[in-house]
């Protein structure tokens, strides 16, 4: 029996709505940003309503939490292996087009003898923007 089968949850509308607004953006929205949007379609939605589906995303590893530094969590509905770059100045968050390294996990592997199955890397500077203003 697979130990890794992950909890079975009720079907939700929000949750839905959620897992599409983030996969139809690319701006690593913030819960509040996603709660602005999905208000339009549920008038009685709230805060709690929001974290509680984003969690279950994230648990059903539909969606990941970006960890940039910024007190707000930031959302992402692209759940394939890339990188981001996180401006300092305006805290905007870029998918980076570039392939990812795999032979970093194995180099990782072979110094620690831990069993790495993935990484997580983001840059950090000045988007185009803040740069040249």
């Amino acid at each position: 029996m697979n130990t890794m089968i992950k909890h079975k949850y009720k079907r939700s509308r929000q949750r839905e709505e959620i897992l599409k607004i983030l996969r139809n953006t690319d701006t690593h929205p913030t819960a509040s940003w996603i709660y602005d949007e999905l208000k339009k379609k549920f008038n009685n939605l709230s805060m709690g309503t929001v974290y509680r589906n984003v969690n279950i995303l994230i648990d059903q590893n539909l969606v990941t939490k970006i960890e940039s530094g910024s007190s707000f969590d930031r959302f992402d509905g692209n759940v394939s292996p890339h990188y981001h770059f996180i401006c300092r100045e305006c805290d905007s968050i870029h998918d980076l087009p570039m392939a990812v390294m795999e032979e970093i996990n194995e180099q990782a592997d072979s110094i620690t003898g831990h069993d790495i199955k993935e990484h997580r890397i983001n840059f950090y500077g000045l988007c185009e923007d803040c740069k040249n203003h």
